[in-house]
């Protein structure tokens, strides 16, 4: 040591040690005496009434709150204002299903949490959002394609993306990964089948004792949607029509509505109404008075006294195919009293669900010879391609009309021989 260094220590000898201030943006870091821990933090930004929105990070060392001062100061730096670091995978995607779905039908929202809560939060909840990585989630959706159908594992997919993007637009992470992931073909989707004529008058047959009877020979007989027949009204029913007009004018349905959020129906072309059967029409008179005497019947079953919880009153919405106490059937309880039916008739319930209906009018009436384009139009399809890639099985798949033309305008002189 010189000279000169000893009289500079014997000078500053009582004197307190200059404190050392870190530069502006660069945090604080001090000895917290009651959490017993160094403390760490930075402001972040600053509330709309001026206050501070202070980031605090803690550790046992001095060096470990550094460390930690340093990952916020990366975060920062990334455009992260918010908790970036304990942010996981499953806390973006709680807050989209919390925020992200104003705009969608409860049965969705019902579906797209289930979805969620099986194949996501499980597999990549707990990784934490900004060190979740491509290769994770293309691992994750090929596990994933091997038990979810293609169209599954799309919106799996979906939910997830959908929930980085918020977080993105929060600043809760950089980049999202997920469209760096392409989705894989998944297992086959169960196929939608057609009931054959014989299988479609058993199935009618055993209908007819059952209080699904008008449900069903309406939607084979018509091909109208599940959806559609749920919200199907009285008022949109015409079981008379105008047979003095000119020209007559037959029984119909107008299928203008459909249960869904939008009430709309499903496409534009969609919004049609269709001549009646006469079967149609004759189980719906029956269904009619059956109906009337049901609101009766529950009407006095509410006005007698008993605890209110118990009563469920009669809620008048004109629906032709309510519950037992007026209100919009559950697709869910469809299914289960359609299956209910099916297996009267020896078929395997879980096998057929009421979307066959429709299935099985299309493949009937292409068996016997309608037209694409007029079975197009009987099921609110926007084009005959729609029909013909949905229902491709069930259309006809030989078109005699050209040969059968030809051969009227082109004999075959030499069939004799």
């Amino acid at each position: 040591m010189t000279d000169d260094n000893a009289e500079e220590n014997e000078e500053n000898i009582g004197k307190p040690t200059p404190r050392k201030y870190r530069n502006h943006g660069d945090g604080g870091l001090y000895w917290d005496k009651d959490r017993e821990r160094w403390t760490a933090e930075i402001t972040v930004g600053y509330r709309p009434n001026g206050r501070r929105i202070v980031r605090k990070a803690r550790g046992k060392t001095k060096t470990e709150a550094t460390k930690k001062l340093k990952e916020i100061q990366r975060d920062l730096d990334d455009g992260h204002k918010t908790k970036a670091g304990s942010f996981t995978v499953a806390d973006a995607v709680r807050d989209w299903l919390t925020y992200g779905q104003h705009n969608r039908a409860e049965s969705t929202k019902k579906t797209t949490q289930q979805h969620a809560d099986k194949h996501i939060i499980p597999a990549l909840g707990a990784r934490q959002l900004r060190e979740l990585t491509p290769e994770e989630v293309e691992d994750w959706l090929i596990e994933k394609s091997a038990i979810l159908a293609s169209s599954t594992l799309s919106k799996v997919r979906s939910i997830l993306k959908r929930s980085i993007d918020r977080a993105q637009s929060r600043d809760r992470v950089k980049r999202n990964v997920v469209v760096l992931c392409e989705t894989p073909k998944g297992r086959p989707g169960r196929p939608s089948k057609a009931l054959t004529f014989d299988q479609a008058e058993t199935l009618l047959d055993a209908a007819a004792q059952t209080r699904m009877n008008a449900y069903i020979v309406l939607s084979l007989l018509t091909g109208a949607r599940t959806e559609e027949l749920r919200a199907l009204t009285w008022d949109h029913v015409d079981l008379f029509g105008k047979p003095d007009a000119t020209p007559p004018v037959p029984p119909s349905m107008m299928v203008w509505t459909a249960d869904r959020e939008s009430k709309d129906t499903k496409t534009k072309k969609s919004r049609r109404t269709l001549a009646l059967p006469q079967r149609c029409v004759d189980v719906l008179l029956a269904h009619w008075e059956e109906q009337a005497d049901a609101r009766a019947r529950a009407t006095k079953r509410d006005l007698r006294p008993s605890s209110p919880a118990r009563v469920r009153a009669w809620t008048e919405n004109a629906l032709v195919f309510p519950t037992s106490h007026g209100t919009v059937k559950d697709a869910r309880n469809v299914r289960l009293a359609f299956r209910r039916v099916v297996k009267l008739t020896g078929l395997a319930p879980a096998d057929w669900t009421p979307r066959e209906l429709r299935h099985s009018f299309v493949s009937l009436l292409s068996a016997s010879g309608v037209a694409i384009e007029d079975i197009s139009r009987l099921v609110g399809h926007e084009s005959t391609l729609v029909t013909e890639t949905v229902y491709r099985h069930q259309i006809k798949p030989v078109i005699q009309e050209g040969a059968q033309a030809m051969d009227a305008l082109f004999p075959n002189r030499n069939s004799d021989r």
